[in-house]
C-alpha cells in the first residue's frame, strides 16, 4: 500500500483542475493506496461529493502543509512520509520532499520567469510535470524547460447516454465575466440571426452555474427575451445529464476572436463539456482553438469554427441533414470512451509506480 498526497490550492472552487485531481485521488483508493488531501476545510468533502459524484469517504484530509503559515522544514519533515505528492500548479514550483513528486498544469503559463534559478532547484525533486493537453503542454515545456507529459482529464462518460432527441441546440459552461469568459454572448447573436433568418422548431438552451456571472445571466437573458432560448442555472448533476440526453447539437465559444498563441490562458485548455456531448450523442460545433483541437475530428466527432458566419453555416448544414446527424450522433459516444475514467486512472497510477 502506498502513501499518497494530494493538494490543489483552490480546491474550494471545485473546477476542472480539482475534478482531475480527486478522481486520481478515487483511483488511488480503488487500487488500495492511502490518501490524504492538504486541505483544512473538512466540509469540502460533503461538497465535493455532491458536485462531482466522486466518493472520498476513506480520505483523509489532514492540515494544508503548503499555506504560506507552514515552514520549510515542517513540510519537509511531513512530505518526505510520502510515496508519491501530487501537486495541482498556480503556475508557482513548490519544494517537495516525497519519494516521488509529481506536479500538475491545467493552465498553459507563460511569462512568468519559469527558467530561474530557484525553480530550476525546485524542479529537480520532480519526478514528473503532468500537462491537461498537448496545448497546455507547449507553454508548459517552452516556460519552466521541462519536458512534460500529457494525461487527458478524466470525463465520466459511463453517465452519459443519448436518450430521445428533440431539436436542441446545447452549450454547457460556466456563466462568467472573468478571464476565462465562456461568450454565451456570442452564441446567442448567432442564434438570434438563424431564428431571423427562418430556422423553426428548435431551442438553445445555455446551461451553467453562475457563482461568477449572476450579471452576465441577467444580461443574457434580456437579450433572449422573444427568442426559444432557455438559460438554466446550477442544475443538478441528473438534470444535466437528461438535457445532454435530448439534445441534438452541441455549441461552444469559449475562445472566440482570441489568438490562442498569444493569450493560450482564453481558450480552452481541453474541454471537458466537450467529451461530456459527446458520450451523449450530442454532435459538437465548436471553437477551433487550444485544446479541443484535441479531442474533435472535423466531419467525424463534429466540427470546428472561427467565425459567427462559419458557426451558423454549420449548423444550418448539420439541420438540413438529418442522416448525417443520426449517424455522427451514433459513433460519438464509442469516440468518447478514449476520454474515461477508467483511461485515465491507468495513465495516472503509473506515477506512483516503482
Amino acid at each position: 500500500m502506498k502513501k499518497i498526497g494530494i493538494f490543489s490550492p483552490y480546491l474550494n472552487t471545485l473546477g476542472g483542475g480539482e475534478r482531475y485531481m480527486l478522481t486520481a485521488a478515487e483511483y488511488f483508493l480503488k487500487k488500495g493506496d492511502a490518501v490524504d488531501i492538504f486541505w483544512n476545510n473538512l466540509n469540502i468533502k460533503d461538497e465535493i461529493k455532491q458536485r462531482f459524484e466522486i466518493d472520498l469517504s476513506r480520505v483523509n484530509f489532514v492540515e494544508d502543509i503548503f499555506c504560506s503559515k507552514i515552514n520549510l522544514f515542517k513540510r519537509l519533515t511531513i512530505t518526505r512520509k510520502y510515496d508519491l505528492i501530487f501537486y495541482l500548479s498556480d503556475g508557482s514550483i513548490p519544494f517537495l520532499f516525497a519519494k516521488k513528486n509529481a506536479l500538475h498544469f491545467q493552465v498553459p503559463f507563460h511569462g512568468l520567469g519559469g527558467r530561474n534559478f530557484l525553480n530550476k532547484i525546485k524542479l529537480r525533486n520532480i519526478n514528473k510535470i503532468v500537462c491537461n493537453s498537448y496545448f497546455t503542454k507547449k507553454f508548459i515545456d517552452k516556460e519552466y524547460g521541462v519536458k512534460s507529459i500529457v494525461i487527458y482529464p478524466p470525463v465520466a462518460v459511463e453517465e452519459f447516454k443519448p436518450g430521445k432527441k428533440e431539436n436542441i441546440i446545447l452549450s454547457v459552461a460556466r456563466f462568467t465575466d472573468a478571464l476565462h469568459n465562456k461568450r454565451q454572448d456570442v452564441l446567442v447573436e448567432v442564434f438570434k440571426k438563424m431564428v431571423e433568418g427562418g430556422l423553426k422548431g428548435w431551442k438553445l438552451f445555455l446551461v451553467g452555474g453562475d457563482a461568477e456571472g449572476k450579471k452576465l445571466v441577467m444580461k443574457l437573458k434580456k437579450d433572449s427575451q422573444g427568442y426559444p432560448i432557455e438559460i438554466l442555472t446550477n442544475v443538478s448533476f441528473g438534470e444535466l445529464k437528461k438535457i445532454y440526453a435530448k439534445a441534438k447539437i452541441f455549441w461552444h465559444a469559449a475562445g472566440y476572436g482570441i489568438d490562442d498563441e498569444k493569450e493560450p490562458e482564453k481558450v480552452e485548455h481541453f474541454g471537458i463539456s466537450v467529451v461530456e456531448a459527446m458520450a451523449a450523442g450530442c454532435i459538437p460545433i465548436v471553437v477551433g482553438k487550444g485544446g479541443i483541437k484535441e479531442i474533435i475530428i472535423p466531419g467525424k466527432d463534429g466540427f470546428l469554427w472561427q467565425t459567427k458566419e462559419e458557426l451558423e453555416n454549420l449548423t444550418f448544414q448539420l439541420i438540413k441533414k438529418t442522416s448525417l446527424i443520426k449517424k455522427i450522433s451514433q459513433s460519438l459516444n464509442k469516440s468518447s470512451k478514449r476520454f474515461s475514467k477508467e483511461v485515465f486512472g491507468k495513465k495516472i497510477y503509473e506515477l506512483v509506480k516503482d
